[in-house]
């Protein structure tokens, strides 16, 4: 596979995802809760999202493993794998809120190479292609996506879901950081990393994430110039804790606040 085969089919992938995300969205929908003790709702657009992206796949490339939120995992063991989220953020998509999105990654012998963030709504996917990320509005041509350039942590702008998600120790760590920043905003699901990606803000924190919620966005954020890994800047492909910076200095910057 080349880096545009790659791409052509994460947009195919996103096509099928799109077809059944769409129609129930902003709709009447059954929501069943997949926690006894907190709720993490499922609805049948993220059910039949994935299983429309496993057909795809299984057709187009049946050696390659799959691993979905929804359906587990398929040929365990193989050297690719696509990582499926196929509506990560399904609290807001259940609001009616478009910062939801479809998280499709590839890995290679465990490592990130590949993925895309869809936000069918507002008709944007933010990609990888080789070496580079791109931004994809509607039907226009892809345009070449960076982060921002800014060094200083006191004029960042930093995003996560929400601060409750913090307890004990990384909550007192989050709380520096977020002091140190510009701004803070929150409950933007995978829109913020996208947003990251595309030089808007400069940074994201994180806890609690599964493979599934991270796959995609590690390439995307790293082939558009930035820098993603754990709170103690080791990979964070696995899930975990998660901090996106635009570049290496806010990172670092960002990592002594959350080690003091």
């Amino acid at each position: 596979m080349t880096p545009n085969d790659i791409a052509s089919f994460l947009h195919l992938l996103c096509d099928a995802a799109e077809k059944e995300t769409m129609p129930r969205f902003r709709q009447v929908l059954d929501i069943e809760n997949k926690e006894q003790e907190t709720f993490d709702p499922v609805t049948e657009a993220d059910r039949q999202a994935e299983r429309a992206i496993r057909v795809l796949i299984k057709k187009h490339y049946p050696d390659h493993g799959i691993l979905g939120e929804e359906d587990g995992v398929e040929n365990e063991g193989a050297d690719y794998c696509w990582i499926i989220d196929p509506v990560d953020g399904t609290r807001s998509f259940i609001c009616g809120l478009p910062t939801w999105g479809t998280l499709i990654g590839l890995y290679h012998k465990g490592v990130p190479i590949a993925g895309i963030i869809q936000q069918p709504f507002t008709k944007e996917r933010y990609f990888t292609s080789g070496k580079e990320s791109f931004l994809q509005l509607a039907d226009a041509a892809p345009v070449k996506i960076a982060t921002r350039d800014n060094t200083d942590i006191s004029q960042a702008l930093l995003m996560t879901t929400t601060p409750k998600l913090f307890q004990g120790e990384e909550q007192i760590a989050y709380e520096r950081l977020e002091d140190a920043c510009r701004l803070a905003r929150y409950g933007c699901d995978c829109y913020a990393y996208a947003m990251v990606a595309s030089g808007q803000v400069e940074l994201v924190a994180e806890n609690g994430l599964y493979i599934y919620d991270i796959a995609a966005i590690i390439p995307v954020i790293e082939q558009a110039g930035g820098i993603i890994t754990n709170w103690q800047g080791k990979s964070c492909s696995n899930g975990g804790q998660v901090l996106a910076a635009a570049n290496r200095d806010i990172h670092e910057q960002a990592m002594a606040l959350l080690n003091l």
